[in-house]
């Protein structure tokens, strides 16, 4: 079978598209290893520890990036192995501006009817990462672009939708809200929603410091899910990093 991804692909990924961030972590460790040079005690033992946690930091994050976006299941989705790969599938992919997924999806299920929306808005999303992910990667073929207030969808028509490392980076809860009713619309009774995300949580803490402010805590999510009229069928851990909730249509669980 064809490789979906790369070696290293998705640590390469991560460092080309914010390389500013390791630029700057690289004048810290440089600064500070002039300054244990040039400072006496006490304030030279300041100095390297400083030095220790900005480069154990950063060698932290690199480990867990290489091992969760290169070593881990997280892109075979054996989350949804259980799905019957029908003609008649009708399948939503929808993203923010980066798509890594909607050619593994295509591949796993090749007689789908698969649609990718992306939602990405460059007045709300204004992180340099996805600009750079965007110029680097050409958008699935027939991608369309969206808004998170409309989806271009018919209601009760969507048997699946996958929202995959992207639904985090609708800011506001009013926004998330009714990003989420929108997707509760299009899903079919019987439909499922697989939404997979790092959250604010203590692993995602110590592997990317205060990075992991991004994300949204499990708490903000059940919330989400709760107030948009979903509920939580299943939700596992690729790893201890990554969580994928699988939603269906409160009330319709069959």
């Amino acid at each position: 079978m064809e490789k979906l991804r790369k070696p290293f692909q998705g640590l390469w990924n991560v460092i080309r598209f914010n390389w500013h961030f390791y630029v700057v972590a690289l004048g810290l460790t440089i600064s500070c290893l002039l300054l244990t040079r040039a400072l006496t005690p006490p304030y030279k033992f300041t100095a390297e520890v400083l030095l220790i946690f900005i480069t154990g930091s950063v060698c932290v994050t690199l480990f867990v990036t290489w091992y969760v976006y290169d070593c881990s299941a997280l892109y075979q989705f054996t989350w949804m192995e259980h799905r019957e790969k029908s003609a008649a599938c009708r399948i939503v992919n929808i993203h923010a501006g980066f798509d890594e997924t909607s050619g593994i999806i295509r591949k796993k299920y090749p007689l789908a009817d698969l649609r990718v929306l992306d939602f990405y808005d460059p007045k709300k999303h204004t992180e340099r990462s996805i600009k750079r992910a965007r110029r680097a990667y050409p958008p699935f073929p027939g991608t369309q672009p969206v808004t998170t207030e409309l989806l271009p969808v018919e209601s009760n028509s969507v048997d699946m939708v996958f929202s995959i490392l992207s639904a985090h980076e609708i800011r506001t809860q009013e926004e998330r809200l009714t990003f989420f009713r929108e997707l509760n619309r299009v899903i079919a009774r019987s439909g499922r929603l697989y939404i997979t995300e790092h959250l604010r949580d203590i692993p995602n803490f110590l592997a990317y410091n205060l990075g992991f402010f991004h994300f949204h805590s499990r708490k903000v999510w059940i919330k989400t899910f709760e107030q948009s009229g979903f509920r939580i069928l299943e939700e596992t851990k690729t790893t201890p990093f990554i969580t994928t909730f699988i939603l269906f249509k409160n009330g319709t669980l069959s």
